[in-house]
């Protein structure tokens, strides 16, 4: 406070008021004297004593000066003035054991655990470290170093002083100078403690796991999901796109494991019964009329026909007619030519004149020319094998994409065709992948109703619908009211 004259400035010199002599200024909660006041000691000295003792009082002081001290009784703290508010001056208390006296708000820093509490009124809430046991048990947030000597934050969740994850919003190799033990790849997510490079996602030794239900899983038990075996949609059976494989030991058939295919020897193929006293295999078939006839028995004596004299091949005395009889019964009139017309022609693999063409060893066989109508086909659609990211439903909406040569098409795609079950004619059919029908009409997955002539887009995921996009797949041929998913007929346009 500097006094000159009548004038008080406060310490940024600015003026604060003007006390006119043989007055007292009431500006402030101090008391200004103004020239020849007579009585100014008690006055002076109670402004000493408001400073000594910073206006204690449960009542805030009434003109307060901006940097002014206040100790509040009320709840035993010492607050200043921002200008605007009394605001609280901050600090806690050390102690080895609880301290009393506090007031809500106030800190005691627990200088045994090197802990930091709260008081709620009532009682000491932990703000944190959270150590549990002998170690430390927290959440922290951490920045480390990974390869290439990019900072990188993360949040390490710690259990008595072991860290078994870390969470990071992107994926990168630790630095050995930050190495954590247990870690040495964190993935984008979450990073349980021992999931190394090298074990491929799955976390060694076995010890920790998420619990829960998750809405998708990339693997189960380290291999890929597309490379488990799916059920078709609807619930129905499942449908095998392409060959499956099993081990030389085969698979077992029946509630008491019946029947066996196998391999023997590395490659001979058997079907056996395994349980019974000369127990039969029969060969069923459906005849013209639809019904299911059984036609041929294997048994512990050999292979015979159901029923004696009745079907193509076999004879009156159970025997094989036309193939490994004892005696051959039928007609034959050469064993090295076949008969056409009135010649008698050989066979061959390649393409020699007036030969009968035969399948060569790898199952082909050679002409010149091939000369004729083809008047009709089995199947309706043209296709050709694309390989594909996963194996996909028939009926999928496909387009050019993905890390193989397609994928499922969606909203934005141009679509190149549909996934087919049995093309008319498939092209590069040597191929590895997915028949693609290209022309024709196919069975495609479709979503929501949908009217006979009415345009299909592919729209979510190789799923189809009405909605009107740049993806046109085809034409529907047939009505369904169905609102979910399910195959339509539809002619394609792609």
């Amino acid at each position: 406070m500097c006094i000159r004259d009548s004038q008080i400035d406060r310490y940024n010199n600015t003026l604060l008021t003007n006390v006119e002599d043989g007055t007292v200024d009431q500006t402030t909660d101090l008391k200004f004297i103004g020239k020849n006041y007579a009585g100014y000691g008690e006055i002076q000295n109670e402004n000493f004593l408001f400073l000594l003792e910073n206006f204690s009082g449960a009542t805030a002081p009434a003109r307060p000066l901006s940097g002014q001290l206040w100790y509040d009784t009320s709840v035993s703290k010492l607050k200043f003035y921002d200008g605007t508010k009394w605001r609280t001056n901050g600090g806690s208390e050390a102690a080895t054991t609880e301290p009393t006296g506090l007031s809500v708000g106030d800190f005691w820093w627990d200088t045994t655990n090197n802990q930091l509490y709260v008081y709620s009124g009532t009682a000491f809430v932990l703000i944190g470290p959270q150590n549990a046991g002998d170690g430390v048990t927290q959440m922290q947030s951490l920045t480390i170093l990974d390869t290439a000597g990019t900072q990188r934050n993360i949040i390490a969740g710690t259990l008595n002083s072991e860290t078994i994850m870390i969470i990071s919003a992107v994926e990168f190799d630790i630095a050995t100078s930050n190495a954590i033990t247990g870690f040495d790849r964190v993935k984008k997510g979450i990073t349980l403690v021992n999931t190394k490079l090298a074990s491929n996602g799955v976390t060694t030794p076995v010890g920790h796991y998420f619990w829960g239900t998750a809405s998708d899983s990339l693997r189960l038990g380290g291999v890929l999901a597309n490379q488990y075996i799916q059920q078709a949609q609807g619930g129905a059976n499942t449908v095998f796109a392409t060959t499956v494989e099993f081990p030389d030991g085969g698979i077992q058939i029946g509630d008491s494991q019946d029947l066996q295919i196998l391999i023997e020897s590395g490659s001979e193929g058997v079907i056996q019964n395994v349980t019974g006293n000369n127990s039969k295999i029969k060969i069923k078939s459906t005849n013209g009329s639809g019904t299911n006839t059984h036609s041929l028995t294997f048994d512990s004596g050999g292979i015979t026909p159901a029923v004696d004299n009745t079907f193509a091949i076999g004879s009156g005395s159970l025997k094989f007619a036309n193939i490994y009889s004892t005696n051959f019964t039928g007609e034959a009139s050469q064993a090295t030519a076949l008969r056409v017309g009135t010649d008698f022609r050989t066979a061959s693999a390649s393409a020699s004149n007036n030969t009968v063409a035969v399948r060569d060893a790898t199952g082909n066989i050679a002409a010149n020319l091939f000369q004729g109508t083809a008047t009709q086909a089995r199947y309706a659609d043209l296709a050709e094998i694309y390989r594909t990211d996963e194996i996909h439903p028939v009926g999928t909406a496909i387009a050019v994409g993905g890390e193989a040569e397609v994928r499922a098409a969606t909203i934005g795609d141009i679509c190149i065709g549909v996934i087919s079950d049995n093309p008319a004619y498939l092209m590069n059919s040597e191929a590895e992948g997915q028949a693609v029908g290209l022309k024709g009409r196919v069975p495609v997955r479709v979503n929501g109703p949908v009217s006979k002539g009415q345009a299909v887009y592919a729209w979510k995921n190789g799923v189809c619908s009405t909605i009107t996009t740049n993806a046109l797949v085809g034409v529907a041929l047939e009505t369904s009211t169905e609102e979910g998913e399910k195959l339509v007929e539809c002619v394609l346009k792609v």
